[in-house]
């Protein structure tokens, strides 16, 4: 009898999704993971190789350092404010091999709702 490892499945199906998506100048990347006690979004560039905007629980403008939904919510709005100032309106979705749901689900949506287009 085997046991399921959930962290390598994770990393196969980020591996299978990276090689659909990538970010580029124009489009860049909307990558976000999670640990149990943090969030974590970043805008990349995958052409040059660079971060353009990152945001996190860890940040001072997230009041509420967690892994929750709510805290992902502040997250994904403040990626979006930080994109739109550095000139980024459009984005490709990374979630990282998680599930579409949950804190994923809900940092996406409040990214789109403060303005980001994907």
């Amino acid at each position: 009898m085997s046991t399921l490892n959930r962290k390598k499945v994770r990393q196969r199906i980020h591996r299978r999704i990276r090689k659909k998506v990538t970010g580029t100048n124009a489009c860049p990347r909307l990558a976000v993971n999670y640990s149990n006690q943090h969030i974590y979004a970043q805008v990349i560039d995958d052409t040059a190789g660079n971060t353009l905007c990152a945001a996190s629980s860890l940040d001072k403008g997230v009041e509420n350092a967690a892994s929750n939904q709510s805290t992902a919510e502040k997250v994904g709005e403040l990626v979006a404010k930080r994109a739109k100032e550095a000139k980024i309106e459009k984005v490709v979705f990374d979630r990282g091999g998680h599930l579409y749901h949950g804190k994923i689900k809900a940092l996406a949506d409040a990214a789109r709702k403060a303005g980001l287009q994907f």
